[in-house]
């Protein structure tokens, strides 16, 4: 427990009152809300972090992962952030092309069901989802079936714990799409993962950056108190 009138500095110097004000004129900026006081009682239940404001690409470098699920597709990769780690990563044997073929040869054997293909490049697994090779995007009903996999997947080998996963939304080869053909909402896919059995760390995209003047939670499940302002309570 704070004592009366206790307030934490953050930065050093004028940082407090210059970022209390500067702030506002950043492009890219987002406002986190707590969904729940630290307790003393922690609650167990298994839950997604979102991981607002920090870098993928970067943390999977560093090795902060074992495992990393994204998409890929029999076509291009070649601005996915899988051919990205391959090029990055110093022991991987990967490179776009390779990866391209190898996702290739699992779409050719044909099937409705969504498949989940998995790259070893050494520090870190991949566990890449490949939509089935008729359909044009990748679903929600696609998605969940392969978390299933997924979540199974990790049970059965927990060394590709701690694990993370890209959002799947702004995506361009591997767009993601729902029942109205539109993009998903963000709760929409972490509802498809969290009820799929996953409960790893989720990067949103980019794009999401710049949602300043939305307030944001860090976990998922969302607190009651989102559907009690959505059916008009407070």
């Amino acid at each position: 427990m704070c004592a009366a009138g206790y307030r934490p500095r953050i930065y050093n110097g004028d940082g407090d009152a210059l970022m209390q004000h500067e702030h506002q004129d950043f492009a890219e900026r987002i406002t986190l809300v707590p969904d729940a006081l630290p307790s003393k009682i922690p609650d167990a239940r298994p839950r997604l972090r979102i991981m607002w404001g920090q870098h993928l690409l970067e943390d999977l470098l560093v090795g902060r992962y074992r495992s990393l699920v994204c998409a890929v597709n029999p076509i291009d990769n070649s601005h996915g952030i899988i051919s990205q780690l391959a090029a990055l990563l110093p022991t991987s044997q990967w490179n776009e092309k390779s990866i391209t073929e190898y996702a290739r040869s699992y779409s050719a054997a044909g099937g409705e069901k969504v498949r989940v293909v998995k790259y070893d490049m050494d520090m870190l697994e991949v566990l890449a989802v490949l939509r089935p090779a008729g359909h044009a995007h990748l679903s929600l009903g696609d998605l969940a079936s392969a978390f299933k996999l997924v979540a199974e997947m990790i049970r059965r080998k927990p060394a590709r714990l701690p694990t993370a996963s890209v959002s799947f939304l702004g995506a361009r080869a591997n767009r993601l799409v729902g029942p109205d053909g539109n993009e998903p909402s963000f709760e929409d896919v972490l509802s498809t993962m969290y009820h799929a059995g996953y409960t790893g760390d989720v990067y949103p995209s980019p794009a999401m950056w710049s949602l300043g003047r939305m307030g944001l939670f860090a976990r998922y499940p969302f607190p009651p108190s989102l559907d009690q302002l959505r059916s008009g309570g407070f």
